[in-house]
């Protein structure tokens, strides 16, 4: 076939195209996107400029690799479980079990000592993740988390989120697990940019009947409401090494989120049916649990994480496959956060404190530690970076890009990093090694490299430090969304834990 001829080729396809769009069906419109990509390439001209897309939304993305040459932008899987406290890996220190396969991800790539969450909580810490940017930027950030299922509070589609801007770079994208960012289809993952979807839109389910409450259904393939039978956080990582099974059919370089609604209560690990029949969809699991439970949804969700590795490797996919394992807040009633206090909800560091591992063989040294303070929303400009993709310019992320830090075991940067939860007038301020806090009415400084337990109060010692960062809050808060007077926000409460015997109901 001649230039000639493709060209034409092209214009005619080009008016199919359009026609296809005009019926605004997200499933024909990504396929249209995809068609366009392949043709660019096998056709070697710049298809962008026929048809109005642009060249960055159709070019293979690539990195400059070990040896300086162009090489194939990496795969990336990023993990998250769901109200895992800092210490709740072995790698990280847990006494209780282990956690052989996160183990693995550690000692062939990095540990990240100083990893936090933007929020103390489920969603808002989710929308900070997808945008790069504050939470408290966008209304549905503000909710601490999203905790109703109307339909009318959500992740406005059309932003240009994370898979959204690696979808238009090439990359395939897929969500597998918790959303909780509104419920689909008018908030569901596929108006953010994910191809796919499988898993749970709210922010929990019961293990075993995956519904919030009786009767209410919440897991979706893409935008169908489904019912597998299975023990959840299997189901989830039979679809994640599925996805990679298909992906590996494929050159184009794939984005899959695998988010775990473990071990977030109803407290059921893989044998405890029996449970989630007494509960009867009752998630809010304040009698039953133990550690030895918590134990074993936390070993679950590693002997998954564990498969998808092995698959990786059976694709021989591992060397060019960036994975990350980390957590959306600190955690809760049995979780060990040593060497921190605090827990889900509190601006302290064991509420903002999460392990943080990430393996990238190409470019990364196994092996290595890194003390750098990062954040959630990083992870948007640092994935964006890896895969070759310019940021859109007109959503700016709040994010730095940690690539290289990563690289360079010498490089460190200080952060300023913000804070604030609506329950009990938290407000936060790192700054170095220091972080302004209060909590009600009681303010505080603390030095919480020197003082992780943050229990000396330096606000008197360090005045002029203490009202710097005070004043810096402020400035910082002046810039964001207020608060919604409705807005929901959760808190630790007195009537169900014990070691908050003196806070307020937060509902």
């Amino acid at each position: 076939m001649n230039l000639h001829t493709i060209f034409w080729l092209l214009i005619f396809l080009t008016i199919i195209d359009s026609l296809i769009i005009q019926t605004e069906s997200p499933q024909m419109t990504r396929f249209v996107q995809r068609r366009r990509a392949f043709l660019s390439t096998v056709a070697g001209i710049g298809l962008g400029g026929i048809t109005g897309l642009g060249a960055r939304a159709i070019a293979q993305p690539r990195i400059s690799g070990r040896s300086g040459e162009g090489t194939k932008a990496p795969n990336i899987i990023f993990i998250l479980a769901d109200d895992l406290g800092y210490a709740d890996v072995s790698c990280f220190g847990t006494p209780g079990f282990t956690t052989p396969s996160i183990d693995r991800i550690a000692h062939e790539g990095i540990k990240l000592t100083r990893a936090y969450a933007n929020s103390a909580v489920c969603s808002a810490t989710r929308t900070a993740l997808i945008t790069g940017r504050y939470q408290d930027r966008i209304a549905c950030g503000l909710e601490e988390p999203i905790a109703s299922s109307s339909g009318k509070i959500g992740l406005p589609p059309g932003l240009p989120t994370l898979p959204e801007q690696l979808h238009r770079a090439g990359y395939r994208t897929a969500l597998v697990g918790k959303w909780h960012l509104g419920s689909p289809p008018e908030f569901g993952p596929l108006k953010s940019g994910y191809d796919h979807f499988y898993g749970i839109s709210g922010g929990a389910a019961d293990y075993f009947t995956h519904q919030a409450k009786p009767g209410e259904d919440q897991f979706y393939r893409d935008d169908h409401l489904i019912h597998d039978h299975g023990y959840l956080t299997g189901l989830l990582g039979d679809e994640a090494v599925r996805l990679v099974d298909t992906f590996a059919q494929d050159t184009s370089p794939f984005f899959l989120s695998l988010h775990f609604n473990a071990p977030h209560w109803p407290w059921e690990g893989p044998e405890d049916e029996a449970e989630s029949k007494r509960l009867k969809g009752r998630i809010f699991d304040y009698d039953g649990g133990t550690q030895k439970t918590y134990g074993r949804m936390v070993r679950a969700m590693d002997d998954q994480i564990g498969r998808v590795l092995a698959t990786l490797d059976r694709h021989q996919l591992t060397e060019n496959t960036i994975v990350v394992f980390t957590s959306d807040n600190g955690g809760e009633r049995f979780s060990e956060i040593w060497p921190f206090t605090g827990m889900k909800g509190e601006l302290l560091e064991g509420g903002l404190r999460v392990p943080a591992v990430l393996r990238w063989p190409a470019r990364v040294r196994a092996g290595s530690r890194r003390a750098q303070p990062l954040l959630t929303m990083d992870w948007l400009p640092s994935f964006l970076a890896a895969a070759g993709v310019t940021p859109d310019a007109t959503f700016p992320s709040d994010g730095t890009n940690l690539l290289p830090f990563l690289s360079d075991p010498e490089k460190r940067q200080s952060r300023s990093l913000f804070w604030r939860y609506k329950i009990h007038d938290q407000h936060a301020h790192l700054d170095g090694d220091y972080k302004y806090l209060k909590i009600g009415e009681n303010e505080f400084l603390f030095d919480v490299v020197s003082d992780p337990r943050e229990r000396a109060n330096l606000k008197d010692r360090k005045p002029e430090l203490f009202a710097r960062l005070k004043k810096e809050w402020a400035a910082w808060n002046a810039t964001m969304l207020p608060f919604p007077q409705g807005s929901y926000s959760w808190g630790a409460d007195a009537q169900d834990f014990a070691d908050h015997y003196d806070a307020s109901r937060s509902d």
